[in-house]
């Protein structure tokens, strides 16, 4: 299986593109990314989540934190080793460093957000994506849901192992 049709990325794109829920898309992408044995930031995976997190971001007003995890996003994009060759073919990666670009230059000049698609070239990943957008309830894009979702959450698992780590001195 190429592993852009892999089920998470595959929700990373509904996420991404159709109703703009970054947070969501980063969140789906860091799952599958932690399941490939012996992972690493030199997966374009990591661009890809950097990137989601750029937008969400630059979306909530952040600008430093936008252009940071956007700067970051475009360097991986620009400097995947050629192992990772595979990832290049399905999505127009052409179209996204220069969206990535232009985003940057966006942030750096204070321009408010803009939304970008992530363009698919291949039909197969097309058909995947509108199948799994079937099976996904999606939240408006644009509502409060969507644009401040990491404050509405339940956070009380992550607050619990952040004060455990503090106790043990990790």
């Amino acid at each position: 299986m190429h592993p852009y049709f892999h089920p998470l990325f595959v929700e990373f794109l509904v996420y991404f593109n159709d109703n703009q829920d970054y947070f969501e898309g980063h969140e789906v992408l860091e799952e599958y990314w932690k399941s490939i044995p012996g992972y690493s930031k030199a997966h374009p995976l990591t661009a890809y989540i950097l990137l989601s997190t750029g937008m969400y971001h630059w979306r909530r007003g952040n600008l430093d934190g936008a252009l940071r995890t956007i700067t970051k996003a475009h360097q991986r994009f620009t400097s995947l080793p050629s192992e990772y060759d595979e990832y290049l073919e399905v999505v127009d990666f052409d179209q996204l460093i220069q969206d990535v670009a232009s985003a940057k230059s966006e942030i750096s000049n204070g321009n408010s957000f803009r939304a970008m698609d992530l363009t698919i070239q291949s039909q197969q990943l097309i058909e995947l994506v509108l199948q799994t957008k079937q099976n996904l309830y999606l939240l408006a894009p644009g509502s409060d849901d969507v644009i401040h979702k990491h404050m509405l959450r339940d956070r009380s698992d992550i607050l619990k192992l952040r004060n455990e780590k503090k106790k043990s001195g990790r």
